[in-house]
């Protein structure tokens, strides 16, 4: 999910200024992604340059139209405009594509070891594994003190990077399996010129 959809959907229920977006996204995504105030005033510049929000003139008397202001100063209130409702709309309704993956820095460092001579593969995973398991027991911990109905957000969060890190060890697992049963004769060799 990007920066920009959060503030779209949280735009949706209600006019909000880039500190209240910052702290409801943080909110609703439990923590998990922890935005800074720049980061939040210059996703709502951009929305504002392509048409998705305006800013609303707290000043205006009941029945004068929304005005838009060339400077947004740290009080001034966002609301979506029509296009920004539709694409608050599409991004619901459009699932999630999974197309292509992500750069995965263990994924990439398994790869590499199975290749480069004299990289003791076993080694490898073994200290992975150490540390998949200490993230493990952290956000297990960290579960705990969740309660998941007054917390519901953070509690779905921690279930997503717990569930993530246990198909890490299971990946991790087949990874060992599959170096193990490659004969020793058939792994890269160092080359010695």
């Amino acid at each position: 999910m990007s920066v920009r959809q959060g503030f779209l959907a949280l735009l949706s229920e209600q006019p909000m200024n880039g500190y209240q977006l910052r702290q409801e996204f943080e909110r609703r995504t439990g923590g998990s992604w922890p935005l800074n105030i720049g980061q939040s005033y210059t996703t709502l510049n951009r929305l504002h340059r392509d048409g998705l929000v305006e800013t609303v003139d707290d000043q205006a008397t009941d029945g004068d139209p929304p005005s838009v202001l060339a400077s947004h100063r740290p009080a001034e209130r966002f609301h979506l405009t029509e296009s920004g409702r539709e694409t608050a709309v599409s991004w619901w309704t459009t699932p999630v594509h999974r197309g292509k993956a992500e750069r995965d820095e263990l994924a990439i460092k398994i790869a590499l070891a199975v290749t480069v001579p004299g990289i003791d593969v076993a080694a490898v995973v073994r200290e992975q594994r150490s540390e998949t398991m200490r993230a493990l027991r952290a956000l297990t911990r960290a579960k705990r003190d969740v309660d998941p109905l007054a917390d519901r957000a953070r509690a779905l969060i921690l279930d997503a990077q717990i569930f993530a890190i246990e198909a890490e060890t299971r990946w991790l697992d087949h990874v060992e399996a599959t170096v193990a049963a490659t004969p020793q004769s058939e792994r890269p060799k160092r080359n010695t010129r």
